[in-house]
């Protein structure tokens, strides 16, 4: 049984690839309602099982979907998806089961995808007594700030090494 990755992208392009990319994410839908299975894009080559399930698409706003992937997110798939359309996007990621946590941005035909590994899930801690987290020297209700903070920090680490 797998574990499910949640996934979040927000593409970003002309109208017309947008409107272009919810057809397909609504056609991909549709054909997993009938089928009841994961489904891809005919034109992304699949080499890690990388489908996408349980489709739902942000009404309010155009070019952004959440989904489920099995154990880790399908970045690759996204991207393939984006370059077929000539779109950006940004895809952020959590299978906390598996410790996934990260972000993936695809700019101008440049990816950068960041993600928490074991050293940062280490170092912070719950105290179940107090069903709260404790993080360098802060007490939170809930790890979801703290992982936003080390992401961030990791982020900004690549940024500034890419610099020099």
């Amino acid at each position: 049984m797998a574990n499910w990755c949640n996934n979040w992208v927000v593409f970003e392009g002309t109208a017309e690839a947008i409107e272009q990319i919810t057809q397909l994410f609504k056609s991909m839908a549709e054909q997993e309602q009938k089928d009841n299975c994961g489904h891809l894009p005919h034109f992304v080559q699949d080499t890690h099982g990388d489908y996408f399930y349980n489709i739902s698409q942000d009404n309010e706003s155009a070019g952004v979907f959440q989904y489920e992937t099995k154990w880790s997110p399908n970045t690759d798939a996204v991207k393939q998806i984006a370059e077929h359309f000539k779109v950006n996007f940004t895809q952020d990621y959590e299978e906390l089961g598996c410790l996934v946590y990260g972000q993936a941005i695809f700019e101008e035909g440049i990816l950068t995808d960041t993600c928490l590994d074991s050293q940062d899930f280490d170092s912070y801690e719950l105290d179940e007594e107090t069903d709260t987290y404790h993080f360098e020297g802060t007490e939170y209700d809930s790890e979801w700030e703290i992982l936003d903070t080390l992401l961030e920090r990791k982020s900004e680490n690549q940024l500034n090494t890419i610099k020099i």
